[in-house]
């Protein structure tokens, strides 16, 4: 019989959490903050002359850029490394954001500005993400992900508090919104030098063979999570892209209660939660988030006030905290290591085609049925889903459930005295004369 000691467990909890982890903490807390920025697209768009729909059409043709990019990039990652993509990837991210803060007009520059930035932001978080998964070992690979997206958090509450002061000490106009993309361009480029940085010394094995995404694909994604990634693609086209004019619409002052509510929900779920694969399958965890952000969204229906926005942050707060790194750890590690890079890509990829095919239905929704029409019809379609991906996976065995330790206890020098049986113990004693 073998048992598992003290000594193997203080090995097995060795820290991963070593100076090239803090580094991508820090660079993703400043390209999340940077991209909460861009919650104002819409705002930015409506100034210029355009409509919701427009917003939706811009936002789904730039992703439509971005996943088109996504069927080379994993191969890009795989074979050229990482370090090279993301540096292409900080050029390609800078250009798009300076054209739209150039932009003075809703036309061909205004879309391609916005296909260049997301090509470059997809490219650049899945870099960064890729790259974190290597710190650790596969049965803690959904811990490192869910402490390193705590920053992203950070970096929410940030941008949302930058973006509110923005347009507060600002009268609306073209200076507005030039500080606001021009920041948006400088703390992306942060980000990049970051990476540079931590993968100057990173040496890249070009794998034998590098197939077509589409054969990795189905060979090795696990199908039902496609129906996760597409929810969680609704729920951000409605929190990251039309929240803002929902605030707007009901005449509050800002978005900065809910994000700032929201992301720091989210980080201490992370930090409280970043072990639970190891004792709670990411299934559950993935049902409990689906669950949390269809309430969420039912809960937005009854906001007046801004402090109103607090119960809806706090749900999708936690469903995201769950979501994103079950997701990635789920998906990216059913890829062999060799392709890992693939894996990650089509992870992130398939939550950018959720926003991609929602975007535009959510804001034909808005302009000509109204707000609380379209909460209604995506808090319903998440339910759906939660329920269908409950029924299909609740009991599937996840190999990153581990089985509790058993510690090994030294035997005491003296026994224990035995206790007599019931009828034993009152059974009266001959005793001889």
């Amino acid at each position: 019989m073998s048992y598992t000691t003290t000594a193997d467990l203080a090995e097995s909890s060795s820290s991963i959490y070593n100076q090239t982890f803090w580094l991508a903490f820090a660079a993703n807390l400043f390209l999340v903050a940077a991209n909460t920025l861009t919650f104002r697209f819409a705002e930015f768009v409506r100034f210029l002359g355009g409509t919701e729909a427009i917003t939706g059409q811009i936002i789904s043709i730039g992703l439509v850029g971005s996943l088109v990019w996504r069927l080379f990039l994993g191969q890009s990652m795989d074979r050229f490394g990482v370090r090279a993509v993301w540096i292409a990837s900080t050029l390609m991210y800078f250009a798009g954001s300076l054209m739209i803060a150039m932009t003075t007009s809703v036309g061909t520059t205004l879309t391609v500005a916005r296909i260049l930035f997301s090509i470059g932001l997809a490219s650049m978080l899945t870099c960064a993400l890729a790259h974190v998964q290597g710190l650790a070992p596969p049965h803690r690979r959904t811990e490192i992900i869910a402490s390193y997206g705590a920053a992203g958090f950070l970096g929410l509450i940030f941008g949302a508090l930058a973006g509110d002061i923005v347009f507060q000490s600002f009268p609306e106009g073209s200076t507005l919104y030039s500080i606001l993309f021009g920041l948006t361009t400088g703390l992306g480029l942060v980000h990049g030098g970051l990476g540079a940085y931590m993968t100057r010394d990173l040496v890249h094995t070009r794998p034998a063979e590098t197939p077509a995404v589409h054969k990795l694909f189905v060979r090795y994604w696990p199908p039902m999570l496609l129906v996760v990634t597409l929810m969680m693609g609704l729920v951000l086209t409605v929190t990251t892209i039309f929240l803002t004019r929902y605030a707007t619409h009901l005449g509050l002052s800002g978005i900065k209660t809910f994000f700032s509510a929201y992301a720091l929900t989210a980080f201490l779920v992370r930090l409280m939660t970043r072990r639970w694969s190891q004792r709670v399958s990411r299934h559950h965890m993935i049902v409990y988030g689906l669950a949390s952000h269809a309430v969420g969204q039912v809960l937005l229906l009854f906001v007046t006030q801004e402090w109103q926005f607090l119960p809806a942050a706090i749900c999708f707060g936690y469903g995201h905290a769950l979501l994103f790194p079950c997701i990635v750890s789920l998906g990216a590690g059913a890829f062999p290591e060799a392709y890992r890079g693939t894996g990650t890509t089509l992870c992130l990829a398939a939550i950018d085609l959720g926003t991609m095919t929602t975007a535009p239905v959510v804001g034909w929704m808005i302009d000509y049925h109204g707000f609380h029409p379209m909460l209604t019809a995506a808090s319903v379609a998440v339910a759906g889903a939660t329920v269908f991906y409950a029924v299909w996976n609740w009991r599937t065995v996840d190999a990153e459930v581990q089985p509790k330790p058993v510690v090994k206890v030294a035997p005491t020098e003296e026994l224990a005295p035995q206790r007599l049986p019931y009828e034993m113990a009152f059974r009266p004693t001959r005793r001889d004369h």
